[in-house]
C-alpha cells in the first residue's frame, strides 16, 4: 500500500512507490533510486529530442493504422509539451545510469504515457488507457532512439546555436582586421621578435582559423543527419510496420526542418557512435583554434605598463578584489576553460565510442552529455567572447609602432643587401647599443640613404597579400 504522497505503480519486477505529483513511473523510479550519482540531467535539446521522437513514431504508427488515432492524438500532444519544455523537471534520470538511456528512454515514456493518459480524461498510472512500452514506445527500442536523439539534439545544436556563434565571431575578427590592416606591428615567433607583418593580418588569420573549423562542424552534420529510427533493438525494426522507418523520418523532418533521413546501413548505425565521434571531433579542433585566439589576445593585451599591450582590453569588469585599477582578459579566460573542458569532453565520447560492443554501443548517455555539453558551453562562450571581448578590443597605434621601430628581427631585409652575415651583425649591434637597425646602418655607412630606405620600407616588407 502507498505511503503518504505516493501512489502505486506496477512495472515487470513488481510495484513499486511513485510520488503523487510525478508524471514518470515505476521504470524512472527505480532509476532514480538505482543511480543517485551525480545530480546530472541529460540537458534541454536532449529532452527535446526525445519528444520529437515519440511525435513522429506516434504519428507514423497512427498514419500506418498499428495505433488507434485517439491515443496517437494525445501521445503527439503531450509529446508537443515536452519538445516545449513544459514536463522538463520530469526528466530525473542521472547522466551516469543503465547502459544504452534505458532508463532515459523509460523516463520519456512513461512522462509521455502519463500526460497522454490525463488528456484523454484518464489518470497517471493507468497502463490500459495509453501504456508507455505498448503504444508510446511502439516500434521503438532505447537502442536506437537514445541514439537518433544524441544525432537530433546534437545537429539542432550545431544548426542553430553554435554555427551562428562562430559566424558571429568570424564576422566581428573580420571587422577588427579590416580596420586594423594599415597598422604595421613586430611580428613573433618562438615568442621572440621576427619580422614585421601587419596587425589586420594577424586577427585575419584568427577569423580563418574559426572558418576552417566551421566548415568542418558543418560537415560533420552530414552523419548526424542519419537517423535509424525503426531499427530497434538490433538494427532489424522488430515488431514495426515495413513502412515505418520511411514514415518515422519524414515526420522527424517535418518536425525538425532538418534533412534527417535513414541511415546507409541500420546494422552500423546501432552499433556504432561514429558521427558522434567525428562532430565531437570537430568540437574539439574549434576549441584548440579558440583557445590559440585567447591565449593570444592574453599576450597582445597584456599590460598594460610592463607587457605587449599591443591591444587593448574593454573593461567590463574589475580585475582584482585587492589591486584597484586592474583590467584583466576575463572573456579570453573565461574561453580558455571552456576549450580545456571540451577536450576533456571529447576524450570521454572518443572512450565511449570505443566501448561498443556487438550489436550495441551502451555508453550511449555519458557520450549524449558531454557532446551536448561541448556544443552548448561553445556556443554560449564564443557569443560571449564575440559581444563582450572582440569587438571592444582597440589597438594601440603608437606602441604597436614603436614596437616594430626598435624591432632587431628588421635586420632580416637586410639580408639581399648586405647578405645574411653583416646583417647579424647589425642586429646584435642594434640590440647590445640599444639603437636601431636603421641606425646601426647609418652610422656603419653600410648603405647609402635611398637603398637603406628601400631596404627597410615596411609596406614591402609588409606586403596587404
Amino acid at each position: 500500500m502507498a505511503g503518504q504522497g505516493y501512489r502505486v505503480s506496477k512495472d515487470s519486477l513488481g510495484e513499486v512507490e511513485v510520488p503523487n505529483d510525478a508524471y514518470w513511473g515505476p521504470q524512472t523510479q527505480r532509476a532514480v533510486e538505482n543511480f543517485p550519482i551525480s545530480g546530472l540531467r541529460l540537458p534541454r535539446r536532449f529532452i527535446r529530442a526525445q519528444g520529437i521522437i515519440k511525435w513522429a513514431a506516434a504519428k507514423a504508427n497512427r498514419d500506418l493504422g498499428v495505433l488507434p488515432a485517439e491515443v496517437a492524438n494525445a501521445i503527439m500532444q503531450a509529446a508537443d509539451e515536452v519538445i516545449r519544455g513544459d514536463w522538463d523537471t520530469q526528466f530525473v534520470v542521472d547522466v551516469y545510469q543503465a547502459g544504452a538511456g534505458t532508463s532515459q528512454n523509460m523516463n520519456a515514456n512513461e512522462v509521455i504515457a502519463n500526460r497522454a493518459c490525463e488528456i484523454l480524461g484518464g489518470q497517471r498510472g493507468d497502463t490500459s488507457l495509453v501504456h508507455p512500452n505498448d503504444h508510446v514506445n511502439m516500434a521503438q527500442s532505447t537502442n536506437d532512439t537514445i541514439h537518433v536523439a544524441i544525432h537530433i539534439a546534437a545537429g539542432e545544436g550545431i544548426q542553430h546555436d553554435l554555427l551562428p556563434a562562430v559566424d558571429e565571431a568570424v564576422a566581428a575578427l573580420d571587422q577588427k582586421a579590416g580596420e586594423w590592416m594599415s597598422i604595421i606591428r613586430s611580428g613573433r615567433t618562438h615568442l621572440q621578435d621576427a619580422v614585421p607583418m601587419r596587425l589586420g593580418q594577424e586577427v585575419g588569420a584568427w577569423a580563418g582559423a574559426l572558418r576552417l573549423w566551421r566548415d568542418e562542424l558543418s560537415h560533420s552534420l552530414t552523419g548526424l543527419y542519419a537517423v535509424g529510427l525503426g531499427g530497434n533493438a538490433v538494427g532489424t525494426g522488430i515488431n514495426a510496420h515495413p513502412e515505418y522507418r520511411q514514415r518515422v523520418t519524414a515526420a522527424v523532418r517535418e518536425k525538425t526542418g532538418m534533412e534527417f533521413r535513414q541511415p546507409d546501413n541500420m546494422f552500423t548505425f546501432i552499433q556504432n557512435l561514429d558521427a558522434v565521434l567525428k562532430a565531437s571531433g570537430s568540437l574539439r579542433g574549434l576549441a584548440t583554434a579558440l583557445g590559440k585566439i585567447a591565449n593570444d589576445v592574453r599576450l597582445l593585451t597584456s599590460g598594460p605598463r610592463t607587457g605587449l599591450a599591443e591591444l587593448a582590453l574593454p573593461p567590463v569588469q574589475p580585475g582584482s578584489s585587492i589591486m584597484p585599477g586592474k583590467v584583466n582578459p576575463v572573456m579570453a579566460e573565461m574561453t580558455n576553460m571552456i576549450c580545456f573542458q571540451v577536450l576533456g569532453n571529447d576524450l570521454t565520447v572518443q572512450s565511449a565510442t570505443a566501448a561498443a560492443q556487438l550489436e550495441l554501443n551502451v555508453m550511449m548517455p555519458v557520450a549524449a552529455y558531454n557532446i551536448l555539453h561541448s556544443i552548448q558551453i561553445l556556443s554560449m562562450g564564443i557569443h560571449a567572447l564575440s559581444e563582450r571581448g572582440i569587438k571592444g578590443l582597440r589597438a594601440d597605434v603608437e606602441r604597436v609602432t614603436g614596437f616594430v621601430e626598435m624591432n632587431t628581427a628588421l635586420a632580416t631585409a637586410l639580408n639581399p643587401y648586405l647578405g645574411y652575415d653583416t646583417a647579424a651583425m647589425v642586429a646584435k649591434a642594434a640590440f647590445a647599443e640599444g639603437k636601431t637597425v636603421r641606425q646601426v646602418v647609418e652610422e656603419r655607412g653600410l648603405l647609402d640613404e635611398a637603398r637603406l630606405q628601400e631596404a627597410l620600407d615596411l609596406e614591402r616588407i609588409a606586403p596587404m597579400e
